[in-house]
């Protein structure tokens, strides 16, 4: 006589419709108190045993059963919704539409439980071919907080991202930065502009556009010795400068504060010309009512200052003013270490990194020194 199975340890029984012997769990309720039932099959008894212990396993795992038919799809939707709270809208939406574009329509039918790194490996190959490092580096980010929260929920054992590296991707274009006459050809443009004393602010003091445009008058000393401003707040989510070591007070070069002077007359003028209609947000740079200049208006003027200096607008972008005060202080001589706090870095590392390219390209200390040395006979 068939001995029965202990209670908790499942249940086979031979399906005459399907010639299958069929492996049946019952591991607990859910909350709406159905009951959880995973179910496996094999065309002998020995293989629906191993089936239905590979069940009961991945259930005292962790493994929830239910979790079987979660795609990645699932998880990252879920993400998507839940993940990012708390995060900037351009945040969200970047992510949104990378997830959208690259990940769902690629690996999103994938069921969770059956993704292999290898899976991973030969998607971001592929994606490799097309993508930026960067976007490359996004995309695997995605998927790796998406499934570590589909774990988390016992969705899945475990996270099988990790496990892959980022491939090298396509080269994005390079960041560049103007010599001192074509910067001081965008400076002579920039006058009588709207856009003047954004742009002088930025060559000259290095300050990231972000942080221009939420920069207040009441971070703005003009009276002080030196003039200076406090630049303490950016248009990130929470008004955050984007790292700690962002927040600086810079004194200001004469250029600057001239700029800024001009700057208040005229906002004062647009401030009688609005009218009622004028929104007080206290803003240095701000629209004709008031209001947060917005980043696609910026490069549109920007474009048209460039087009004015002789410049081809399109290769050219406002954070690149930035990039040209780091280039221009280094030209100059200023300690990499001087030029990584003007500019809010945490470390000189990210300095040299970012800025490579630009930084002074060749070593003079050395050759000076021996044709000292070896003075010419």
């Amino acid at each position: 006589m068939t001995k029965r199975r202990s209670r908790g340890d499942g249940g086979l029984h031979w399906d005459e419709r399907r010639q299958r012997w069929i492996a049946t769990a019952s591991l607990g309720y859910r909350p709406d108190g159905k009951r959880i039932t995973k179910r496996g099959s094999g065309k002998t008894k020995t293989e629906a045993k191993a089936k239905l212990k590979e069940i009961i396993r991945d259930y005292e795992d962790g493994l929830l059963i239910s979790s079987t038919g979660y795609t990645v799809a699932d998880a990252v939707q879920n993400w998507l919704e839940f993940g990012l709270s708390g995060r900037g809208s351009s945040t969200v939406s970047k992510c949104t539409t990378l997830a959208n574009t690259h990940v769902i329509p690629d690996v999103g039918a994938r069921k969770l439980v059956d993704l292999t790194a290898d899976d991973i490996d030969l998607w971001l190959a592929d994606k490799a071919k097309s993508l930026s490092t960067r976007t490359l580096r996004e995309l695997r980010s995605i998927l790796v907080r998406s499934i570590s929260r589909a774990q988390a929920r016992e969705k899945v054992k475990r996270n099988v991202v990790l496990l892959c590296e980022i491939p090298r991707g396509q080269e994005g274009r390079p960041s560049k930065s103007l010599a001192l006459d074509q910067a001081e050809a965008v400076l002579k443009a920039s006058e009588g502009t709207a856009l003047h004393a954004y742009i002088v602010l930025s060559l000259l003091l290095g300050v990231r556009t972000e942080e221009l445009r939420a920069l207040t008058w009441s971070h703005v000393d003009l009276d002080g010795n030196p003039p200076s401003i406090m630049v303490w707040r950016s248009v990130r989510e929470g008004n955050d400068t984007k790292t700690r070591k962002s927040r600086r007070t810079l004194a200001m070069p004469r250029r600057c504060a001239d700029a800024l002077k001009l700057h208040c007359e005229r906002q004062e003028v647009a401030r009688k010309a609005a009218g009622d209609g004028w929104q007080d947000n206290d803003l240095v740079f701000a629209s004709k009512l008031g209001t947060e200049l917005d980043a696609h208006n910026v490069r549109r003027s920007f474009r048209a200052v460039l087009k004015k200096a002789g410049l081809n607008a399109k290769e050219w972008t406002p954070r690149e003013m930035r990039h040209s005060f780091v280039s221009l202080l280094s030209d100059s001589g200023v300690p990499l270490e001087n030029i990584s706090r003007l500019v809010g870095h945490r470390n000189t590392s990210v300095t040299e990194t970012v800025y490579r390219k630009q930084l002074r390209p060749v070593l003079l200390e050395g050759a000076e020194a021996m044709d000292v040395i070896f003075k010419d006979s």
